[in-house]
């Protein structure tokens, strides 16, 4: 899985969506191109660099389980679109 960070704080956490009840959701990419793709919206949208960082699958999950994360797995199928006027979030 793939998810993505700020280039320049790769270490400071990784990019989350806010949902509609103000919660951080962190999408995980099932496929590289998938977030590299969101990735390119990102920057075009609010003009933020972002990196694609691979992470292993299972690992991810239990640690958003574990800190009772909200996490969403983005797969080839899906259509994800970065919410207008969303500030860049960090978990």
């Amino acid at each position: 899985m793939f998810l993505l960070t700020l280039q320049d704080k790769k270490d400071d956490g990784a990019y989350a969506v806010q949902d509609k009840n103000g919660n951080k959701v962190l999408f995980l990419f099932e496929e590289e191109d998938d977030a590299e793709r969101y990735a390119m919206m990102l920057y075009d949208e609010e003009d933020a660099d972002m990196s694609v960082v691979e992470v292993d699958d299972d690992l991810a999950i239990k640690t958003c389980r574990l800190y009772n994360y909200k996490y969403c797995v983005i797969t080839p199928d899906d259509i994800v679109i970065p919410p207008k006027n969303d500030k860049l979030q960090e978990n």
